[in-house]
């Protein structure tokens, strides 16, 4: 049996409307499918980034030059 631990969430009203608009919907389900599925993603991160030789300041000069490259492509420098 897989122990559970009780998680209080806070919603937008707007969302809590249409949670309870469908009734037929277990949002617990629902919530817990979203977290494992982010769970999973940051697990596989993790485990990309434990063999990478890259340092944080590679990694930010790298996002700066994609992102340098982008904007010369789209005209904005």
């Amino acid at each position: 049996m897989v122990r559970m631990t009780n998680m209080t969430l806070a919603v937008p009203d707007e969302l809590m409307a249409v949670m309870k608009k469908h009734k037929e919907i277990k949002w617990s389900e629902v919530a817990r499918e979203a977290l494992a599925e982010k769970a999973d993603e940051l697990k596989l991160m993790d485990q990309i980034l434990s063999k990478s030789k890259l340092t944080e300041k590679d990694a930010i000069e790298i996002g700066r030059k994609i992102n340098e490259g982008i904007a010369r492509r789209h005209g904005l420098l």
